[in-house]
């Protein structure tokens, strides 16, 4: 009834002429206009939140919605893409709706609108929605461990789909808390100061420092040795150096607010980082530049940095391994380079209170000319600046201990590594599997021509290699390539690259940095003839097929030329399309047989089994069908392929002008009839190089093999020995 009558005051306002008429108008349409009530709810809202009757409208900071249930407030909606701009693994927009209670704990979750490519290739619809709702239940207070099993709320990484599951992750993790930080819903609004976890704006190096918010700390060489204990306990080596040298220069701040930690760390280490740790846990970022480091060595072995404290009052914390989050850089604008940085994780049990002032301690110790341990300890204090807090209440400043603590005993022993690392260290075994493998190659690459010399030998190693890189590679550890990591690799760098996306694939990031390194030395031919899956099966299958005499037809090289520019096209085409939505160029992408065949085993809908199986057919008789017209991303591998450092392929003169056997017998005919190898085409397969050593198939050593056993005939009947009947 609200909504027929809000229609009607709607039309009785359109055909008002008289303007002293139109502020009675608004008055009547406002009145009418039905508030979001439980009759007009969303389709999404039964799964984000279950049992709500209605929803408000979205507004605060951070944005959210209020979900009403007799007629009270239950909790909220929000959207991670309003809280905080989630973006997704190519670089493009990420929304989910996320429902929590007044418990903060989630309810519900819908994924809006993605564009992850990744999570297209051979992941059905209904699992990614089944992956996005399985946060419910999830805890916003508790610490997250992404490669931990059994925590309640944490769906399993969709397999194939690590990237975008852990992208996911974070945004549901991270725009829950500001969320329910900023409703109170996890205990701290009841303060009248706490910290501001929320607010973000770009920063760089110098604004950081000018406002405190990093201090900083200069010791020379000279200040050390008139510090130490007994004075001047350099020792001579020690001493050398001018007193007015650098010995540390030390930078140290908080870098729980956004507007300190994601311009240090940047967005996506940010984002991971305080996912990862608890809700009211927080993270301090030190780094450092001179000749001594803070980090020390000592905590591989003791697990504790024996350099390095935080002292707040009565309490000294030290950091221990678990705590320690390896950084490369600050990547702040404008940032110098830093000889070590790290972020350290101060759970919320240390009793570390973030509005109070600290200080850091480092500790110095040298060994005096005369045995004597000598050493002493350099503060650098630190008050949070008021920009950094929520609330007008003055904050008491604690007082401060010097002593030196003893290590803090029972330290908790936990991961403490990026979801990365854990996952190279996972998958370890098949790391070092890959590692023997490529080495393997390389040597083969390297000595090709002890390799080709025998072409029993030759075949043996060839056919051995493609089998283990079909089984294993491809079937087993999933390495194939695809055009879509090529796709997504460009978007990236154009949009918001960041290497911590592909480094959770190690097996994939592995093989393309050996790719590009390949592509410098032997052209794009190593992953093609080498190291992909599918045109292992290929090679394989047609080595099968002329063991059992099917005929193998020879294209014209007029049509094999004009067949060639096919695959340029799709690449081409590709490329084009992914600039304007990913999506769609991966969905063309299916031009490649790859996912069916080798990361989905077959096991697929018949429409896409029977096109790889009509691709596999042609190639039984024309020898890598797909390799020399389709491929995509032999085309994009193909691009640079002209610009390797080194001409392995040797070639005759004879070739092309009195000799067509290696064009003619060429794997994927790139061969032209000049005796030229195309190395845009040429997979690098050596079996050129073999017919190039063959003194039984390459006809100038045909002729040289001759001459030589005249010779020797002519030798041996001049000694008086019978003539061999070869020379007759």
């Amino acid at each position: 009834m609200a909504s027929v009558a809000a229609a009607a005051a709607r039309a009785a306002c359109e055909a008002v002429a008289r303007p002293s008429h139109l502020f009675a108008c608004l008055l009547l349409l406002a009145a009418f206009s039905p508030l979001p009530t439980a009759a007009e709810t969303p389709d999404w809202l039964p799964q984000v939140f279950p049992g709500a009757e209605g929803i408000g409208a979205f507004a605060g900071s951070p944005k959210a919605a209020p979900v009403y249930r007799e007629g009270a407030v239950v909790g909220y909606i929000l959207s991670t893409r309003e809280v905080i701009g989630s973006v997704g693994y190519a670089g493009k927009p990420i929304d989910i709706l996320v429902g929590i209670d007044r418990e903060a704990t989630v309810t519900g979750a819908f994924l809006k609108s993605h564009e992850e490519p990744i999570l297209i290739i051979g992941v059905p619809e209904e699992r990614l929605a089944g992956f996005v709702a399985g946060f419910a239940g999830l805890a916003a207070g508790e610490s997250v461990r992404f490669d931990a099993a059994g925590q309640p709320g944490l769906p399993d990484a969709i397999s194939g789909a690590t990237i975008s599951s852990e992208v996911i992750r974070d945004a549901v993790v991270r725009a829950v808390r500001n969320v329910a930080r900023a409703r109170g819903l996890l205990g701290e609004a009841a303060a009248a100061v706490r910290l501001d976890r929320e607010t973000f704006e770009p920063a760089a190096w110098a604004d950081l420092t000018a406002d405190d918010s990093l201090v900083s700390l200069r010791v020379t060489r000279g200040e050390v040795a008139a510090a130490l204990t007994p004075p001047g306990g350099l020792d001579s080596a020690q001493a050398a150096g001018d007193p007015e040298d650098l010995f540390i220069e030390l930078h140290a701040g908080l870098a729980t607010p956004p507007r300190l930690g994601e311009n240090l760390l940047g967005k996506q280490t940010f984002s991971r980082l305080v996912s990862e740790i608890g809700a009211a846990d927080q993270l301090v970022v030190v780094a450092g530049n001179g000749l001594y480091s803070f980090k020390g060595t000592a905590y591989r072995k003791s697990g504790v940095f024996d350099r390095l404290q935080l002292v707040q009052g009565e309490t000294t914390i030290r950091f221990t391994e678990a705590s320690y989050r390896f950084q490369d850089k600050v990547k702040a604008e404008g940032a110098p380079e830093f000889r070590e940085v790290a972020v350290f994780v101060l759970p919320a049990d240390s009793g570390f209170d973030p509005l109070r002032p600290w200080r850091l301690d480092l500790l110095v110790e040298r060994q005096a000319s005369g045995g004597a341990l000598s050493q002493v300890v350099f503060s650098l204090p630190y008050e949070l600046p008021a920009r950094y807090r929520i609330g007008n209440e003055e904050v008491e400043s604690g007082g401060a201990s010097s002593d030196w603590a003893a290590i803090l005993p029972g330290a908790a022993a936990g991961q403490g590594r990026p979801l990365w690392l854990g996952l190279w260290h996972k998958r370890r075994f098949e790391i070092a599997i890959l590692a023997v493998l490529l080495t393997t190659l390389t040597a083969l690459l390297v000595f090709q021509d002890a390799l080709v010399r025998d072409r029993r030998v030759y075949r043996s190693v060839r056919l051995g290699f493609l089998a283990v890189t079909l089984v294993w590679l491809g079937w087993i550890a999933g390495g194939q390539l695809s055009v879509v990591n090529v796709l997504t690799f460009a978007n990236a760098l154009l949009t918001e690259f960041h290497w911590e996306f592909f480094l959770v694939d190690p097996i994939i990031f592995l093989l393309w940095s050996y790719v590009a390194v390949a592509l410098l030395f032997w052209g794009r031919g190593v992953f093609c003839g080498w190291l992909c899956p599918f045109g292992a099966l290929q090679e394989l299958l047609n080595e099968a097929a002329r063991g059992l005499r099917v005929p193998q037809l020879s294209v014209p090289f007029a049509v094999q030329e004009r067949l060639w520019p096919i695959k340029y096209i799709l690449f081409l085409g590709l490329f084009a399309v992914s600039l304007h939505s990913t999506n769609l160029a991966v969905l063309g992408a299916e031009v490649e047989p790859f996912k069916t065949a080798i990361a989905l085993g077959f096991v697929r809908h018949w429409p896409f089994v029977l096109y790889v199986l009509l691709l596999l057919a042609a190639g039984l008789f024309i020898e890598r069908f797909f390799c020399r017209y389709l491929c995509p991303l032999g085309a994009a591998l193909a691009i640079p392929a002209r610009l390797r450092m080194f001409d392995w392929l040797k070639r005759k003169h004879q070739c092309g002008r009195e000799c067509h056997i290696c064009a003619v017998r060429c794997t994927v005919q790139a061969i032209h009839p000049n005796g030229a190898i195309n190395p845009n085409e040429c997979i690098h397969c050596l079996n050129c190089q073999n017919l190039y050593y063959d003194d039984r198939t390459c006809p100038p050593l045909i002729a040289r093999r001759k001459r030589r056993d005249a010779r020797a005939a002519l030798v041996a009947k001049g000694s008086g020995d019978e003539t061999p009947a070869a020379a007759k």
